[in-house]
């Protein structure tokens, strides 16, 4: 999910840095590896800390439906109630800072491809949002779980192709082969997650770990590397 956030978020700075003034290619690059080193390290330390959590709440956490309800036990055997107040107000501030950037990155690009205003985008997205969260986290889960399986090896491999895209050939045809490969084989882990028996496919390289999609998706950004120029290349070849 930090995946896509980073790909949503990454639109949002790149046009917040154009409407300053800002269109130099190296100094855009440079404002964005700024705001990554800062997104990257206070991720590092939320999970960093979550890793302690995980190894040090032995026995506070049976029964717990999911890790938010383990994250509060936790917090208030530490700091009795008053902690659950903190941590609130602390999730509260964090999923808004979240939803208020997400919003904005979607709205501004489906105003881009519609007729409705990016103002209407923002109503229809925040409503759709207020009622999914509402669904209980347990069912939230199981239901983005698969859906989660099916769309990160997709965004991954996009951030592949963003690195190698200057050394392709036919760097259309290359993203369109990637990203078809990586999601029919991303498909079947998400099968998988979601109950579906998919083990006449367990044969598959890390079929086991939930990421059948890897090898293929490593080997078609390869083939696809060197094939398909288009006749100006052919030509200059020549």
């Amino acid at each position: 999910m930090d995946t896509f956030a980073a790909l949503m978020f990454g639109m949002l700075i790149v046009d917040v840095i154009r409407k300053k003034g800002i269109s130099d290619e190296r100094t855009t690059c440079k404002y964005l590896i700024y705001a990554g080193v800062i997104a990257a390290a206070g991720l590092a330390f939320v999970y960093i800390s979550l890793f302690y959590l995980g190894a040090t709440a032995t026995g506070l956490g049976e029964g717990a439906a999911n890790g938010g309800e383990i994250l509060a036990v936790y917090v208030q055997a530490l700091f009795g109630p008053i902690g659950l107040v903190i941590l609130a107000v602390i999730i509260v501030l964090a999923c808004l800072t979240t939803v208020i950037g997400l919003i904005s990155a979607c709205s501004d690009y489906f105003s881009s491809l519609t007729k409705i205003s990016y103002r209407n985008w923002v109503v229809i997205l925040s409503v759709a949002c207020g009622v999914v969260a509402n669904v209980g986290l347990n069912q939230l889960i199981s239901v983005s779980v698969p859906v989660l399986f099916a769309l990160y090896p997709v965004a991954i491999a996009l951030i592949a192709l963003t690195f190698v895209r200057r050394f392709m050939v036919n760097p259309k045809l290359a993203y369109r082969a990637v990203l078809a490969v990586t999601f029919l084989f991303s498909m079947i882990d998400a099968l998988k997650v979601a109950g579906i028996n998919v083990s006449a496919l367990k044969s598959l390289p890390l079929f086991e770990y939930g990421m059948a999609w890897l090898l293929p998706m490593a080997v078609t950004l390869v083939v696809t590397s060197f094939i398909g120029g288009n006749r100006e290349q052919k030509a200059q070849t020549v």
